[in-house]
């Protein structure tokens, strides 16, 4: 790698051991929650799907009519509400009024909403072809299908990208390849999911038998199939050598690739069920599942689902227990360190004050003592220090002291037991 390369990840591995690797713990944290959170979708998912069959797609037209049928079965005839003036009695004489005992046995019709409606989830199966393939004849059908540059097979989705494969020395240890994208292209022509053949002698005559896919705001992965793969070389220069000695970045090739979602491709839709303005069934993606088109089948896709749900499972264990684990260490660390740090500014403080009261005691020295008010222990310094619980006021500080944290810290004048000093100052 470059030079600048190191230094991002040297910067990158200092913060993240930031803190006695609190960054690292509240980044193992973040992705522990992802990870479960990943694994409740895929879990909601898994059970969603085990108690959704698949559906014919001629029977999508009745599941769209139900809920229309049920509504209108819901909604009855009120009974005669009486004139409010049954209900409403005014006395003048009294200014009293009589409202209904029971107001809420006033019968309501029932207001359809929106909010409560839940989305119906459906699972088909069929086979990929245009919109124009099922609702025109003769030349027209294959109208609206994409042709890839590089094969003559038809699609209904086309993704197409080049990307500059760039090779450089990582520390005289090995060669690296990179990519960078250079182009991405994407068609799509509106497409449908039709019968198989095995479905078609099943099929009412006055049902439809294709159903529309909506891949609008649709972030879900398309099964797609690589029709193109190549690699372009890029010719040497007399500058590739120096770029390569130097460790820069030098061309190799460019890789042309191009996938597709060709006709007649038989595939399963997991999603919501809608309804087209025309009346013909719509399947569009749902935020909620983890998957919208697959070329597995249902128990396919329920064995993928559930290997995918485990491994979330273990993976969400494992690193929640990492990062558990390090933010703990992390937290003890710097609990320690603080305690540290106070003990030690307590230290300082204290020998702060030692020095202060030292200075004090030999700046005393200096000065004319009279004899009533030497320590008794020393002779030297004034009378500073007041014993507890006893009050005699007959050392100084210094010698207050080493009587306090003597063997057996007793007074000198009474001899009862010393459980600390106090400095007395003069006023």
């Amino acid at each position: 790698m470059a030079g600048h390369e190191d230094e991002l990840c040297a910067a990158l591995m200092r913060l993240a051991l930031a803190g006695d690797g609190l960054v690292m713990g509240v980044g193992m944290t973040v992705l522990a929650f992802r990870t479960w959170i990943k694994f409740w979708s895929h879990s909601k998912a898994l059970k969603d799907i085990k108690d959704t069959p698949v559906t014919r797609i001629a029977d999508l037209r009745t599941l769209v009519e139900e809920p229309d049928v049920q509504a209108k079965e819901k909604i009855r005839t009120p009974e005669k509400i009486s004139p409010p003036h049954q209900d409403i009695e005014v006395f003048a004489t009294r200014s009293k009024v009589k409202m209904p005992s029971r107001p809420w046995m006033v019968e309501r019709l029932p207001i359809p909403s929106l909010e409560t409606k839940q989305e119906k989830l459906v699972i088909v199966r069929g086979r990929v072809q245009t919109k124009a393939f099922v609702e025109s004849e003769g030349d027209q059908r294959d109208a609206e299908a994409l042709i890839p540059l590089n094969v003559p097979e038809k699609a209904v989705f086309v993704e197409r990208t080049q990307t500059y494969v760039l090779t450089e020395m990582s520390n005289f240890l090995g060669w690296i390849t990179q990519k960078d994208l250079v182009k991405f292209t994407r068609q799509v022509v509106p497409f449908v999911l039709a019968e198989t053949e095995a479905h078609w002698s099943f099929r009412p005559s006055d049902m439809a038998v294709y159903v529309h896919i909506n891949l609008d705001e649709s972030q879900h992965p398309i099964p797609l199939v690589t029709v193109h793969h190549q690699l372009h070389p890029v010719p040497a220069s007399s500058y590739t050598l120096f770029q390569a000695m130097f460790g820069r970045r030098y061309p190799v090739g460019l890789l042309d690739e191009e996938k597709i979602l060709p006709l007649g491709a038989e595939i399963t839709a997991v999603g919501v069920l809608h309804t087209a303005p025309d009346g013909t069934p719509v399947v569009k993606s749902s935020k909620r599942l983890p998957i919208f088109l697959t070329e597995f089948t249902r128990e396919q896709l329920l064995v993928e689902l559930a290997s995918s749900t485990k491994v979330l499972f273990w993976m969400g264990v494992a690193v929640s227990t990492v990062a558990a684990g390090v933010l703990g260490y992390s937290l003890v660390k710097n609990w320690t360190r603080w305690k540290q740090r106070q003990q030690q500014r307590q230290s300082q403080n204290n020998s702060e004050n030692r020095q202060n009261s030292t200075i004090e005691d030999e700046a005393e020295n200096f000065e004319d003592i009279p004899d009533g008010e030497l320590c008794v222990v020393c002779l030297l310094r004034r009378r500073r220090a007041a014993f507890i619980y006893c009050g005699h006021r007959v050392c100084c500080m210094g010698c207050a002291e080493r009587v306090e944290h003597g063997a057996n810290p007793r007074c000198p004048v009474c001899r009862q037991s010393v459980t600390g000093i106090v400095r007395v100052y003069d006023s």
